[in-house]
């Protein structure tokens, strides 16, 4: 019987939610009564400075939280795509917000998702909602939850900042 492991790296700088779109899966997987770990780096600036999560998903336990080669790489810019594109499995999914990304990827045996994510999201009227619109891309793509799955997550995520939530749920379906 095989397992299903799912790895998944978020790149990009302190203020983008990076940190959130990995709690987000990790707490979409426990929800699903999936193994998940969710490791977090910052860069010495923090907010503005280079930022990662990595978040796995899997059927079997967990043997190390490390991201070394993702399933699915989330770059929110242009130096995270410079830096992390080259790590990315083989036949991997590229999630790129293309409002702040002018370079092409240069691998051709990945599948590219390039969407405006921040545009996107400020004219649903909050530039940081563009996480949320990475996340509802990574989903359509990969079919690693369903929309309600990771809905749950964020409410129980958010709690009682309902705007919030109904904000993101927004951004996520688009």
């Amino acid at each position: 019987m095989s397992t299903k492991t799912t790895e998944i790296l978020f790149a990009g700088f302190g203020g983008q939610g990076i940190m959130f779109m990995g709690k987000l899966l990790a707490q979409a997987g426990l929800d699903s009564k999936k193994n998940v770990t969710w490791m977090p780096s910052y860069g010495a600036e923090v907010r503005g400075g280079t930022a990662y999560s990595m978040t796995k998903i899997s059927d079997s336990p967990i043997a190390s939280p490390v991201v070394i080669n993702p399933d699915i790489l989330v770059v929110m810019n242009e130096p995270s795509l410079v830096k992390y594109e080259g790590k990315l499995k083989n036949n991997g999914i590229l999630v790129m917000n293309k409002s702040l990304i002018s370079a092409r990827p240069k691998r051709k045996d990945i599948k590219i998702v390039s969407v405006p994510m921040t545009d996107l999201a400020a004219r649903l009227g909050n530039t940081r909602s563009a996480n949320m619109i990475a996340i509802g891309a990574l989903l359509k793509r990969s079919k690693l939850f369903l929309l309600k799955t990771v809905f749950i997550a964020l409410k129980n995520m958010l709690g009682v900042k309902e705007d919030l939530y109904q904000i993101n749920k927004k951004a996520i379906g688009l």
